[in-house]
């Protein structure tokens, strides 16, 4: 009886430990959708670029996409200079969602909030989010539960307000723990045809590092925040295998936020 109670113990106890040691990454992307980037463009020979849903497919991954919700509106088939597939971005967002990945919030209108605040007042902000919401919801069936303000910029007011009501603020600083923060991946640095700033001495060697130095920090769990570029299809076509190789599984942000908060 005394070794079975030992036993139990044990494993009572060993049980946060292993959650505590998973390898997990919620792999997420801002500003789409972008059905060029999800779907990719197959015409040669210069105008071929990857397609992400595929490239997710063939890695086993499930992730979460921030959408900005003026793409969602009925006929948008994204901004005048993204190239075009005759497919709207409200469809490639409804591909996205069969394919068995996440979309939350970016806001509807995708502007800083912060100076939208200071110029148009707090209700402004609150209700642009819930308008994204609101698109969402319809698209989805349920109400988003994770924002994500572009660049990460929000008052200390509207971020109360919008935690009051429910969604869990995304950010980058030490208003959350380390495993909860969001890991600014630069990937928009290493966009365009001559990108000047991209991390050397390439985007996939500098988020390894980044991970190499919290793995330091004894954090094994990651929010990666990448944004619907060809140019970041193109890193995870190796930076993902090369992740899988280290032990990391891939989830969805509302699997990881469980996985890492119990």
């Amino acid at each position: 009886m005394k070794r079975a109670q030992v036993l139990l113990t044990f494993f009572l106890l060993a049980a946060p430990l292993a959650a505590a040691q998973q390898k997990l990454i919620a792999l997420t992307f801002d500003d789409g959708p972008r059905p060029y980037v999800l779907l990719g463009i197959q015409q040669p020979p210069d105008k071929v670029s990857p397609s992400l849903l595929a490239l997710l497919d063939k890695n086993h991954v499930r992730a979460t996409f921030f959408v900005v919700g003026w793409r969602l509106t009925k006929n948008s088939q994204g901004a005048r200079e993204e190239p075009k597939l005759g497919i709207t971005c409200l469809a490639a967002a409804k591909e996205v969602v069969k394919r068995g990945h996440e979309l939350e919030n970016h806001t509807f209108s995708h502007l800083n909030l912060e100076k939208q605040e200071r110029r148009e007042g707090l209700t402004w902000v609150l209700e642009d989010v819930d308008k994204e919401s609101k698109l969402l919801e319809a698209l989805t069936g349920k109400k988003p539960r994770f924002l994500r303000p572009p660049d990460w910029l929000l008052s200390a007011d509207a971020r109360k307000h919008l935690e009051s009501r429910g969604y869990q603020v995304m950010t980058i600083t030490a208003e959350a723990p380390p495993a909860l923060r969001d890991v600014n991946t630069l990937d928009y640095e290493c966009a365009g045809e001559h990108p000047q700033h991209c991390p050397r001495p390439s985007l996939a060697d500098s988020v390894e590092r980044t991970i190499t130095e919290r793995e330091k920090r004894g954090l094994t769990t990651h929010i990666l925040a990448f944004h619907e570029l060809s140019s970041t299809v193109r890193t995870l076509e190796t930076l993902i295998p090369e992740l899988q190789a280290r032990g990391y599984r891939f989830v969805t942000l509302s699997e990881y936020m469980q996985a890492v908060k119990h």
